[in-house]
């Protein structure tokens, strides 16, 4: 293998499906400016602001590393239409689940491989979450025991944990709905050489 991976995030899941996967990589966290981007870029649709923002990450890494191959990703979140944040405090989470409470909601995963500065390859991929008529009781136990989730994702949810039991159903894969396609990144992976084939 002649290429090693940099991860140009700080995403904690991020980091925990490529060591699950045994991929070589070392994280080297961009410091894009989500926000000003986002305000910027207002018109895309929220599949294309997650592509843009993990285009941004893996540019902007890409830059500073010559001659490595630097994944950024990023994931948004849509529900009713809507392009939604992460909550500033778990206060607000209270509300944003019972908004999504029997409805589905949408996550857009934008994947980007850099290396010097050009961009190698690309993933956009969409999951369909539907969250069921959860009880008010149910809604109350899951804020008390949500802990960092209800801030660290832009659902209040860990998916992987205690968050699943806020589903009815998923239209996707287990891990873009983490927020890193992994297969179709394995695949890229090795014919850059990476990864064995």
């Amino acid at each position: 293998m002649s290429s090693s991976l940099v991860l140009a995030s700080g995403s904690q899941i991020r980091r925990l499906v490529l060591e699950q996967a045994c991929i070589p990589f070392r994280v080297d966290k961009s410091d894009v400016d989500e926000t000003a981007l986002k305000e910027k870029h207002a018109d895309l649709n929220p599949a294309e602001m997650a592509l843009l923002l993990g285009r941004a990450k893996s540019r902007q890494v890409s830059a500073r590393l010559p001659g490595e191959i630097v994944l950024g990703a990023d994931q948004t979140m849509e529900l009713e239409g809507q392009l939604l944040d992460k909550l500033p405090d778990a206060a607000l989470a209270r509300d944003r689940l019972k908004r999504m409470r029997g409805k589905p909601h949408y996550l857009h995963s934008g994947l980007s491989l850099h290396r010097d500065g050009e961009e190698i390859w690309s993933l956009s991929r969409t999951s369909t979450i539907h969250v069921r008529e959860f009880s008010g009781s149910f809604l109350e136990t899951y804020l008390e025991q949500a802990g960092d989730a209800l801030t660290a994702s832009v659902g209040a949810y860990a998916y992987e944990g205690l968050g699943a039991q806020l589903f009815e159903t998923v239209e996707g894969d287990y891990y873009a709905i983490l927020g890193l396609p992994l297969l179709p990144l394995l695949e890229a992976l090795r014919e850059f050489g990476v990864i064995e084939t």
